[in-house]
């Protein structure tokens, strides 16, 4: 029943992807490469800071062997599908798509390389050929992805219509599927113990941190940021988790997945009220 949830929960980010697509357009998805700045600041907090602080974690905590691993798959699966939704009405939003794409394209390469340096350190770390990282995103984000902006520049109303909700329902069955899933293995669930609830809490705190202290002057642009580090790629991680014996590291990323969300919220919420609202243009 384990596998079945685990494949249940990449076809769900499935489905909130291709909802993300109905509410896009190309141009959003290349806004990033307009400001090199941002996007390098993006990068070396996503793909380099983050990665650097689990594994400072990992050294100085006694962990589980389980826990262990599973902040390190965490690390390291940089790029933030689901982040559209949590971001809901901070900034225009372009920003936001754009480091969604292109923080999924990057982590063909870097989440493989990542995993290459952590092996010889962490041997229960699996291995992952760029190849199978491609087909991965491919299928779980890119296709599902051109799939929506197709729908959307075929039928606009259609697309207008059913983005928001088609994301809403998915990311309701997403929580449940998670929970669910900490329920059917509630004994490894207690096996992770208070220390690494905190470990992982404290990852997503140090990630929120690194994040708005990068992302730059405009408000918006460090809020994204910093739920981008906190969110990681969920679909990456259970890829990669499950190639591993046993279903631990996956519990500990849905144990993450939940402390993500008690954490960002809060954070989000504040950000929203900080941030400033969008200028609309003036009526011709």
């Amino acid at each position: 029943m384990t596998v079945a949830l685990l494949v249940l929960l990449k076809v769900i980010v499935t489905v909130i992807i291709f909802g993300i697509g109905l509410d896009s357009t190309p141009r959003d998805a290349v806004r990033l490469f307009r400001h090199p700045a941002l996007l390098l600041r993006s990068v070396l907090a996503m793909y380099v800071l983050v990665p650097l602080a689990a594994l400072a974690l990992v050294k100085l905590l006694p962990l589980s062997p389980g826990v262990e691993a599973g902040l390190l798959v965490l690390a390291v699966s940089a790029g933030a599908p689901l982040l559209p939704r949590k971001l809901l009405g901070i900034g225009d939003g372009a920003y936001i798509f754009s480091l969604v794409v292109v923080s999924s394209v990057l982590a063909v390469i870097l989440v493989p390389v990542w995993l290459e340096i952590l092996v010889p350190l962490f041997p229960r770390l699996p291995h992952l050929a760029p190849e199978r990282a491609a087909l991965i995103l491919g299928e779980s984000f890119f296709l599902p992805l051109l799939a929506g902006m197709a729908v959307r520049w075929l039928f606009p109303r259609f697309a207008a219509w059913t983005g928001g909700r088609l994301v809403g329902v998915a990311g309701l069955f997403l929580a449940l599927t998670a929970l669910v899933l900490l329920a059917v293995n509630w004994h490894i669930v207690l096996e992770v113990n208070w220390q690494g609830v905190a470990a992982l809490a404290v990852l997503i705190l140090m990630a929120l941190v690194i994040g708005h202290l990068v992302g730059g002057p405009k408000e918006e642009d460090r809020t994204a940021l910093a739920v981008a580090c906190a969110t990681r790629h969920i679909g990456v991680a259970v890829v990669v988790a499950t190639s591993m014996p046993g279903a631990r590291v996956a519990i500990v990323i849905s144990v993450y997945i939940a402390i993500s969300v008690v954490i960002t919220l809060p954070y989000t919420r504040w950000r929203r009220k900080r941030t400033p609202e969008p200028r609309q243009a003036p009526p011709k």
